[in-house]
C-alpha cells in the first residue's frame, strides 16, 4: 500500500463547509456575505477554502494571497494576483470592458498591462478602490462571484485597507462572496489586523468560522485515510498526543514515523523532516527558495540557483512529488508557509546574507521577472536582509516611488522612513538617490498625510522647517510649510494660516510658478471668515492668474470657485451659478475631476443656501451620477448625497430624502459625511416624532462629531438637533441648559446660514418654557404660547436668555430669501423690536409677523415650515377674534402637516382646534376630548404629567389606586407611549393643559 502525502479525505470540517455554502447562497441571493476563516498554522485553512471552491459549481472563483517579506507585506499582493488571472483568462481588453466608465487606466496602479497609472493625489487612491469594487460589481452581475484572500495576517496596511473597503460596500456589489483566512496564532495583542477583524465582525453580513483542532475520532479518519489501513492505537495515541489534533502535524508526524517509534525532538525537526527525506540537490534548492519567500517565480528561482532548465527540473520534481512545493501558476509555493520558515530560520548567518545578496543581484540585473511594484519591493526587502545598507537605501528609495504609483501610502511610508533611517550609515546618501535628507523629510512628511499619518507629518514637516534656513532655501521651506498648513487644518489645529501666509511670502511672484498658484489657492481656500474676504478674493485672483499663466487647469479652476464663494451671496444666484460654470469648464478642459467635483459640490451648496431647492436637488444628483463616472461615489459621490438630501428635506420629500440617506449610508462613507447624513434622517424623525430613532441617529452623528473638530456647517445644525430631541422628550430643563451653553461657546455671527436655524430654534424653546404671565410686557401669541406648568425657576433662568437672542438677531445679517424666512420667523417667536402697549396692536401686530413668515416659507416650498407659521396665524388669528381666518390658516396646516407626515404637528393643531372649536369647515369637531381620551383620563394624565405617582393620583382624585393603575394603562395606548415619562413628555409637548 501507498503512503499519502496528504489525506484523500477531507475530514472533520462539515460545519465551516457548511458556513461557506450558506453564504454562497445568499451571495447568489443578491445579498452581500462574507466569511472570515480563522485558525492556527496548520489547521487547514487552505485545504477547507480549496475543497469550498471544489463544491461552487459555476460561480466564479478569484484567489489571490497576502505575501510576506520579512516584517511587511506586499501592497495589494492579493488583488494583483487577482487581477493578472483575471487578464490571463479575459484579456486586457475584456478586463477594461468591465471597468465602470471604460477607463481602466487607474487599474495600472495593481498592474502595469493597464498602461500608465492616470494622475495622482489624495482621491487617486479612492478612486482605485472604486474601481476594484466596481469591477467585481461587474463580474458579479452574471453568476456569482467568490474572492478569496489568503493569509491576511501578512497583509500590508493597503490591502487591509482596500479588503475592509470591499466589505463595507459589498451591498452594493450583488452576487459577490468574499472569503478571507488568516492565520490566529500570529495575532499577537497590537498586531494590525485585530482592529480590522473586529471592524468587520460588526458589520451584520460577516460571518466567522473558526477552525479548530481536530478530534481524535477525526484524526483517525485522517491517518487512515493517509495509510490506507487503520493505524494501531499505540501509535495513534503517540501522534495524536504530539500533534495535538492539527492536521498538518498529524500528516508529518505518520510520514515521518512510517509506523516506527522515532519521532522529532521539536517542531522545527517536524516541519523539516519532509524535506530531509529528499535529494541534497533538492534540498539546497529549497533553502536558496526559502529565501525567496512564501511564493517565488520559476524564472527568479532558476537566477538565483544558478541552474540551467534541466536542472532546476530535476532539482524541482522530488520535492513537488513530496508535497513540500505546489504548482502556483508560473512560480511555486511551499505547501505550508511554516516549512519555508523553518528552512529560512535554519540558515546559517552567512547563508542568509549570501542568499539575499543573490536574489537582490538577479533582481538588479532584470527587474522584470516580478510584476511592479514587487519588483521594487522585495528588491529593497533583499537588500535590506543583506545588510547591505548602501544598496537597501537606493533601493528602499526606488521602492517608494513605486508604492506611490499603486497609491501604496501606507508602504511608501515605510520604505522611506528606511531611507530616513539608514541616511548616517550611507556616505553618499544624496548622491546616490538625487536629493538630500532634507527632501526626504519633506516627501515623507507630505505621503504621512495621505497615509492618514497626521501627527506624524507635522512632527516631520516641523523637523524638516527647523533644519531649513529660511533665507536661503525659501522653496522648500514654502513646501514643507503649505503641507503643515495642510494637515493642521485637517486635524483642527491652530496656525494653518500663518504656515500659509508664511509659505505665500517665500515663493517669488517671478517668475510665475506652480507652486506659486498652489499656494495661494492654498491659502485662498482656507479663508472661511467674512474679515477674510478681502484676503480670500486677492490671494485666490493671483492663483488664477499665474495657475493659467503656467498652464494649471486643476488649479485655476478651484481658484475660481475659491472667488465665486467670496464674491456673491446668496442673493446673487445666477451671477454666482455662471462663476462655477467658468471654473467646471476649465475643470473639465483639464481633465481635473477633483475639482468637477469640488463644482458640484459648491453649486448645490450655493444654491440651497439661497433656498433655490428644486435647483440645489437637480445639480446634486447630477454630482452623484458624475461621481460614479469617475469612480468616486463613496467620496465625493456620498458628500454630494448629503447635497441631495439637504433640499429635499426642505422640500417635504421625506421618503424620498431617506431613501438617498439609506442609499448613502450603505456605502459606508467617510465618518463625517456619514454624521451629516444620519443629521438629516434625524431632522425627519423630529419632525415625525420618531424620537427613539431620533435619537439613534443623532448619538451615531454624536458619537463621529465627539472625535475631532468640525465648522459651523456641521457643528450648528447638530446643536439645533440636541435641543430639539430634548424638547420633545420634554426635559425642558436639560434643553434650555445646553442652548445657553451654545449661546456662551458658539461664534454665531460669523455664519448666517447657520446661525439663523440655530436661533429660530432656541426662540421656539423659550415660548414653550415660559408662560405669558412670567414674561415682561404685555402677553405675547405664538404657535403654543404659554405653559402654566413651566417651573418658576426654570422660566426665569429661560427669560435670562432672552435678551442675548434678541441681541444676535439683531446684530446676525441677512442674504438671501431662505435667511429673510428665518429672521421673519424668529421675530414672529420673539415680537415686536419695540413694546407694544395696546393689546390690540400687538395682536394685529403678531397676525402680520406670522403671516409674513407663512408667505416666505411658502414661496420657498418649504411645507413644514409653511405649516408651523400657519398655526401661529391661526392662534394670533384667534386672539383677534377672526375665527375664520384662524380656521382657514388652521385648515391648511392640518392639510400640509398630514401630507409630510408630521405627527406631533398634527396632534399640536388638534388639540388647538378642540380648545379653541375650531377646525376646518367643521366647527363642531372640536367638541370630543383630545386624542380620544376621557375626561377622567385627562385627569389622571395633568397629575402623570406633574410627576405624581400612582399612590398620590388616587389620594388627590378620590379613587382607588387599581383604578389609576387602569386609567394609565388606557393613556398609554392611547398615546402610543411606553412609559410614563414618555407620556408626560406628549403632554408637555401637545400643551394639553395650558390655559384656553
Amino acid at each position: 500500500m501507498s503512503i499519502h502525502a496528504v489525506s484523500p479525505l477531507f475530514v472533520g470540517r462539515a460545519r465551516e463547509l457548511s458556513v461557506l455554502g450558506d453564504a454562497l447562497a445568499r451571495a447568489r441571493a443578491g445579498m452581500p456575505s462574507t466569511v472570515l476563516v480563522g485558525g492556527e498554522a496548520g489547521v487547514g485553512k487552505t485545504r477547507l477554502v480549496g475543497e469550498f471552491i471544489d463544491r461552487a459549481d459555476d460561480a466564479m472563483v478569484l484567489v489571490g494571497g497576502c505575501l510576506e517579506l520579512g516584517t511587511e507585506g506586499l501592497p495589494f499582493a492579493p488583488f494583483t494576483a487577482v487581477l493578472r488571472g483575471l487578464v490571463r483568462q479575459l484579456g486586457r481588453d475584456g478586463v477594461a470592458a468591465l471597468v465602470p466608465g471604460g477607463d481602466a487606466r487607474g487599474l495600472a496602479r495593481l498592474l502595469p498591462e493597464f498602461g500608465e497609472p492616470d494622475r495622482g493625489g489624495p482621491e487617486a487612491r479612492a478612486r482605485l478602490f472604486e474601481l476594484v469594487l466596481g469591477l467585481l460589481e461587474r463580474l458579479a452581475e452574471e453568476r456569482a462571484a467568490v474572492l478569496v484572500v489568503e493569509d491576511a495576517h501578512w497583509a500590508d496596511r493597503s490591502t487591509r485597507d482596500l479588503l475592509s473597503f470591499l466589505v463595507r460596500y459589498q451591498r452594493t456589489a450583488g452576487r459577490l462572496l468574499i472569503v478571507v483566512t488568516y492565520r490566529t496564532d500570529e495575532l499577537h495583542r497590537t498586531h494590525p489586523l485585530r482592529p480590522m477583524l473586529a471592524e468587520l465582525g460588526r458589520v451584520e453580513w460577516v460571518s466567522r468560522a473558526d477552525l479548530r483542532r481536530l478530534t481524535r475520532r477525526e484524526a483517525v479518519a485522517q491517518a487512515a485515510s493517509i495509510l490506507e489501513r487503520e493505524p494501531s492505537p499505540a501509535d495513534m495515541d503517540l501522534i495524536y498526543a504530539r500533534s495535538e489534533g492539527n492536521p498538518l502535524f498529524v500528516e508529518a508526524l505518520l510520514s515521518e514515523a512510517g509506523g516506527g517509534d522515532a519521532l522529532p525532538e521539536s517542531l522545527r525537526d517536524l516541519l523539516l523532516a519532509s524535506v530531509e527525506r529528499l535529494p541534497e540537490e533538492t534540498q539546497e534548492l529549497l533553502r536558496v527558495a526559502s529565501a525567496g519567500g512564501q511564493r517565488i517565480e520559476h524564472d527568479l528561482l532558476s537566477a538565483v540557483a544558478g541552474l540551467d532548465e534541466s536542472s532546476l527540473s530535476r532539482a524541482l520534481r522530488p520535492a513537488v512529488a513530496g508535497n513540500v512545493l505546489v504548482v502556483d501558476g508560473e512560480g511555486y509555493s511551499f505547501r505550508h508557509a511554516l516549512i519555508r520558515e523553518a528552512l529560512h530560520e535554519d540558515l546559517l548567518p552567512g547563508e542568509h546574507t549570501r542568499l539575499h545578496t543573490r536574489y537582490a543581484e538577479a533582481l538588479e540585473r532584470d527587474l522584470s521577472i516580478l510584476p511592479a511594484p514587487r519588483g521594487a519591493i522585495e528588491l529593497a526587502h533583499h537588500w535590506h536582509s543583506a545588510h547591505d545598507s548602501t544598496w537597501a537605501l537606493v533601493s528602499a528609495w526606488h521602492a517608494a516611488g513605486e508604492a506611490r504609483k499603486s497609491t501604496a501610502y501606507d508602504e511608501q511610508l515605510g520604505m522611506l522612513s528606511r531611507v530616513l533611517e539608514l541616511w548616517d550609515q550611507v556616505p553618499d546618501a544624496a548622491e546616490r538617490i538625487g536629493c538630500d535628507r532634507l527632501d526626504v523629510l519633506k516627501q515623507i512628511a507630505t505621503v504621512a498625510h495621505l497615509a492618514g499619518e497626521y501627527e506624524r507629518s507635522i512632527a516631520l514637516a516641523s523637523a524638516a522647517l527647523a533644519e531649513l534656513d529660511q533665507q536661503a532655501d525659501p522653496i522648500r521651506t514654502a513646501v514643507v510649510l503649505r503641507q503643515r498648513g495642510l494637515t493642521r487644518y485637517d486635524l483642527g489645529r491652530p496656525g494653518y494660516l500663518d504656515d500659509l501666509r508664511r509659505a505665500a511670502e517665500l515663493v517669488p511672484a517671478d517668475p510665475p510658478s506652480k507652486l506659486r498658484a498652489q499656494v495661494l489657492e492654498t491659502l485662498s481656500r482656507m479663508l472661511h471668515g467674512p474679515e477674510d474676504w478681502p484676503e480670500k478674493i486677492a490671494t485666490g485672483e493671483q492663483a488664477r492668474e499665474i495657475a493659467r499663466e503656467v498652464g494649471d487647469a486643476n488649479v485655476e479652476a478651484h481658484a475660481l470657485i475659491d472667488l465665486t464663494w467670496a464674491r456673491f451671496g446668496y442673493s446673487e444666484v445666477e451671477a454666482q451659478m455662471a462663476a462655477f460654470a467658468e471654473a467646471r469648464a476649465v475643470a473639465a478642459g483639464g481633465d481635473a475631476y477633483n475639482a468637477l467635483m469640488r463644482c458640484s459640490i459648491s453649486e448645490s451648496d450655493a444654491l440651497e443656501g439661497a433656498g433655490w431647492h428644486e435647483r440645489a436637488a437637480q445639480v446634486a444628483r447630477d454630482g452623484v451620477e458624475e461621481a460614479a463616472h469617475y469612480g468616486l461615489a463613496r467620496t465625493s459621490g456620498t458628500f454630494l448625497a448629503i447635497n441631495l438630501a439637504e433640499p429635499l428635506v426642505s422640500l417635504g420629500r421625506w421618503d424620498e430624502a431617506l431613501q438617498v440617506i439609506e442609499h448613502a449610508l450603505d456605502l459606508t462613507p467617510p465618518a463625517p459625511y456619514r454624521a451629516s447624513l444620519q443629521g438629516y434622517a434625524t431632522d425627519i424623525a423630529l419632525a415625525r416624532g420618531q424620537l427613539d430613532r431620533a435619537e439613534q441617529s443623532l448619538g451615531m452623528s454624536r458619537s463621529v462629531l465627539s472625535r475631532g473638530t468640525y465648522r459651523d456647517q456641521t457643528v450648528l445644525p447638530h446643536l439645533c438637533r440636541e435641543v430639539r430631541l430634548l424638547q420633545a422628550r420634554g426635559q425642558m430643563e436639560e434643553a434650555v441648559r445646553a442652548a445657553d451653553r451654545a449661546l456662551a461657546e458658539q461664534d454665531l455671527v460669523s455664519s448666517p446660514r447657520y446661525a439663523w436655524p440655530v436661533l429660530v430654534t432656541f426662540a421656539r424653546l423659550l415660548v414653550a418654557v415660559v408662560p405669558p404671565a412670567q414674561r415682561s410686557g404685555p402677553a405675547q401669541s405664538g404657535p403654543g404660547v404659554g405653559s402654566a406648568q413651566a417651573p418658576g425657576a426654570l422660566a426665569q433662568f429661560a427669560l435670562s436668555l432672552s435678551p442675548r437672542l434678541r441681541a444676535l438677531g439683531q446684530e446676525l445679517s441677512v442674504v438671501g430669501d431662505l435667511q429673510q424666512a428665518q429672521r421673519l420667523t424668529f421675530s414672529a417667536l420673539t415680537g415686536p423690536e419695540s413694546p407694544i402697549a395696546d393689546a390690540a396692536e400687538l395682536v394685529a401686530w403678531q397676525v402680520k409677523a406670522w403671516d409674513l413668515a407663512a408667505g416666505a416659507w411658502a414661496a420657498l416650498r418649504q411645507p413644514y415650515e409653511e405649516a408651523r407659521s400657519l398655526v401661529g396665524v391661526a392662534q394670533a388669528a384667534l386672539a383677534a377674534g377672526d375665527r375664520q381666518e384662524a380656521a382657514t390658516r388652521l385648515t391648511r396646516a392640518r392639510e400640509l402637516a398630514g401630507q409630510l407626515g408630521a405627527t406631533p404637528l398634527l396632534e399640536q393643531i388638534d388639540v388647538f382646534g378642540r380648545r379653541a372649536r375650531i377646525g376646518g369647515s367643521d366647527e363642531s369637531a372640536g367638541e370630543g376630548q383630545p386624542l380620544g381620551l376621557t375626561a377622567r383620563e385627562l385627569e389622571v394624565l395633568r397629575e402623570v404629567a406633574s410627576g405624581r405617582s400612582n399612590r398620590e393620583i388616587a389620594e388627590a382624585l378620590f379613587i382607588s389606586v387599581k383604578t389609576v393603575s387602569v386609567h394609565v394603562s388606557n393613556i398609554l395606548a392611547k398615546l402610543g407611549a411606553a412609559t410614563r415619562g414618555e407620556a408626560a413628555a406628549t403632554a408637555h409637548r401637545l400643551r394639553l393643559f395650558d390655559a384656553p
